[in-house]
């Protein structure tokens, strides 16, 4: 193929690289688009289909594709400074709050539903506060919850929108290497060709994160170790949170284990949801969806153990990349326990899962014993935050509740940048959003990618 040229070249089509190129496009700069996964229409996810241990797809649909993994699995917009990302370690509250509610009215433009939630300050005082009695710290936050059904409609109208504004988008095309000359980035390389732009993105997200790692590796881009966050997804019947969900939807709550002072917190909550299977790279974890409307009796969400690593190890994706190929090599896939057996130490059998008074939601997940794969430590601090959260809404801590594993979050090595997001030591080349360690959100990522185009433009 002859190198095609174009002014902005973005790496992912997820909320960062999508909303960076629409803001390009609106001034007339040529963009390309680069997504590996599949185009929006063909995102459908077998395993969940026919609900049967994941098939391990060449490109998995639920994190990789247009619109990448948080917008199309539950769609929840966090609106907070203190979650999903480092965005106020280069903007004060006041510009991110109006950048946060600039990506709110676009993707009411674009057919989000108008509710948040998190604005009644009296009860989110009063469930704070109660909180605290019990070592738990509740992240006041207001948030955005499309769901899976209408993120997806949100998601048709953004594609609508890139067609509209004669962005071209290619699809099922991965970029395999990057073409940097005397420290200034020239394109793109994929396996059908090289592209050639003033300025290039990187937002390959969260399933590009060991992507983006090798590159930095192979043209000595400065990174600095982010966390890993590791952990299960448990699944309750949905009234026992009905206290948290009514009020903010995704609670986001955070506690230090006494066992090992370590911070686990709680992840991606999912009122009235499922549990689906997602896969990067080689590996299947677990993760949630919910919708607009209530498609099951139960509420999941991940309790995951955030762990930094100090030198001289810095490499947190391959770690828990291990610890999540381990749980596969028990079964093959997802592993299903009952929290009574995790106690106790012993392996969840079909009989015993069926007898469970909560009903799981992936059929798929094979029982297990989710001990020989999570290490003491991570268990420990998991089980210390269920006791404290059993505290605060009784049913927390029951033995008949579900636990799915391994929940991994992965989170690229932080991408140094400067205060423009453009890669220290490389010029005219950027990064944004998730994949480079730098937000951890639907949110951050979509302001990420706003703050991109605007350096790029008034660059230009």
């Amino acid at each position: 193929m002859i190198g095609r040229f174009y002014d902005v070249i973005v790496v992912g089509s997820g909320p960062a690289g999508t909303f960076s190129a629409l803001e390009l496009a609106k001034s007339g700069l040529k963009v390309l688009i680069l997504e590996k996964g599949d185009d929006l229409l063909k995102r459908k996810c077998p395993a969940l289909e026919k609900q049967v241990p994941c098939v391990k797809c060449k490109s998995c649909s639920i994190t990789s594709g247009f619109g990448g993994a948080g917008a199309f699995s539950d769609g929840k917009v966090t609106l907070s400074a203190e979650v999903g990302g480092n965005l106020k370690d280069f903007l004060d509250q006041k510009e991110l709050d109006k950048l946060f509610q600039k990506v709110i009215e676009k993707l009411m433009e674009f057919g989000a539903p108008q509710r948040i939630y998190g604005l009644d300050s009296e009860k989110v005082d009063k469930v704070y506060y109660e909180a605290q009695r019990y070592g738990l710290e509740i992240v006041k936050s207001k948030v955005l919850h499309m769901g899976t059904d209408k993120g997806y409609l949100v998601l048709k109208s953004i594609r609508e929108a890139i067609e509209s504004a004669k962005i071209e988008l290619h699809v099922n095309e991965p970029v395999e290497d990057l073409i940097i000359k005397n420290s200034v980035v020239e394109g793109v390389k994929t396996s059908k060709g090289e592209y050639f732009g003033k300025f290039v993105i990187l937002a390959p997200g969260r399933s590009g994160a060991e992507w983006l790692f090798k590159m930095s590796k192979k043209y000595g881009i400065k990174t600095d170790t982010n966390p890993v966050d590791i952990g299960v997804r448990i699944e309750v019947p949905a009234e026992v949170l009905k206290k948290l969900t009514e009020v903010f939807y995704e609670p986001k709550i955070i506690y230090y284990s006494k066992s090992f002072d370590d911070k686990v917190r709680t992840f991606c909550v999912n009122p009235y949801g499922v549990v689906v299977p997602e896969m990067t790279e080689d590996v299947v974890t677990v993760n949630g969806h919910s919708y607009s409307y209530p498609v099951s009796n139960n509420t999941n969400l991940a309790i995951l153990v955030s762990t930094k690593f100090t030198h001289p190890f810095n490499d947190p994706v391959s770690y828990g990349k291990s610890i999540a190929r381990l749980a596969n090599l028990l079964t093959g896939s997802v592993i299903i326990q009952r929290y009574g057996d995790l106690k106790l130490g012993r392996r969840s059998t079909e009989d015993r899962i069926k007898r469970s008074i909560v009903k799981p939601t992936y059929l798929g997940a094979v029982p297990g014993d989710l001990s020989f794969a999570l290490p003491y430590r991570y268990l420990s601090s998991i089980k210390e935050m269920l006791d404290q959260l059993d505290k605060l809404v009784p049913g927390m801590a029951d033995d008949g509740n579900l636990i799915y594993g391994v929940e991994v979050k992965f989170y690229s090595a932080r991408i140094r940048v400067t205060k423009d997001f453009e890669i220290d030591g490389i010029q005219n080349l950027f990064v944004a959003g998730d994949g480079a360690g730098i937000t951890r959100g639907l949110s951050q990522a979509a302001v990420s990618g706003i703050l991109v185009a605007t350096s790029i433009l008034r660059r230009l």
